[in-house]
């Protein structure tokens, strides 16, 4: 009986992604240059701040509530850094037939100060749930992963994002990044030049990159749902796994 107990927990949720990936979509939401693009930014941030933000998209979360799935992935795939503590899981459920779409934020120990339970019910309500609505999922999940981003990295703070009313200014944004570099790589291969895999190797320096952004200011819609290539971002290898990060019930959601 415990065996079986076991057993039943356990397929509440997916089994951890081998080879392991930071975005899963077991619902068939996004296209496959959608996943690699988003899969490549959450990689790469990963490799430069050890933060790691795994996004899942299921069908349904398993019979239980979407806090506990959040939470049971998190403590059962280890998101994070142990002893940092510094991971974050975003779910989202479609609409599906009678029942509600559903989006939640869940975030580790290490975060809660970065990404309080306010700050991540106004991503849900603000960010993501407003693309959901029209059915883009793609525009939604990428403007949550920069806010989060951003938020993280402390390029502003938890109440200067809740103080806001417009579209964010104080950063760039790996996303934002990524969507200059597809173009730098476009016309370097339409103009017959060797393929880039990384900034590193662009025939411009860094800073031009960065300031033909204007800012980094983006407004909110679904500016990032239209990247050149899929080419997973920057590349530069892949994401090398969860780290044990611990988790305390911190996050939030909202529903359409």
């Amino acid at each position: 009986m415990v065996l079986l107990a076991f057993t039943a927990k356990a397929q509440d949720i997916p089994e951890r992604p081998n080879p392991p990936r930071l975005l899963n979509d077991y619902a068939d939401l996004l296209s496959t240059q959608q996943e690699q693009q988003l899969e490549g930014a959450l990689a790469q941030f990963a490799r430069e701040t050890s933060t790691q933000i795994a996004i899942l998209l299921v069908k349904d979360f398993g019979g239980t509530s979407r806090e506990d799935f959040a939470q049971k992935v998190a403590e059962g795939w280890g998101i994070g850094q142990k002893g940092k503590d510094n991971g974050i899981v975003v779910l989202v459920k479609p609409k599906i037939g009678n029942s509600r779409g559903q989006a939640f934020i869940a975030t580790g120990y290490g975060l809660e100060g970065a990404v309080p339970d306010a700050v991540a019910n106004r991503i849900v309500n603000h960010e993501m749930i407003p693309s959901f609505k029209q059915g883009d999922y793609y525009s939604g999940i990428a403007l949550a992963a920069t806010r989060l981003m951003e938020l993280t990295r402390g390029e502003y703070t938890a109440d200067q994002y809740m103080n806001s009313t417009g579209s964010k200014g104080g950063g760039i944004g790996i996303i934002g990044i990524i969507i200059i570099f597809s173009i730098i790589s476009f016309i370097m291969r339409a103009a017959g030049g060797r393929r880039r895999s990384s900034l590193g190797g662009s025939s411009l320096p860094f800073w031009v990159l960065m300031s033909s952004l204007g800012g980094g200011s983006r407004s909110h819609g679904g500016s990032y749902g239209n990247f050149s290539n899929g080419s997973g971002g920057f590349g530069g290898g892949g994401f090398g796994g969860f780290g044990g990060g611990g988790f305390g019930g911190g996050g939030a959601g909202g529903s359409w």
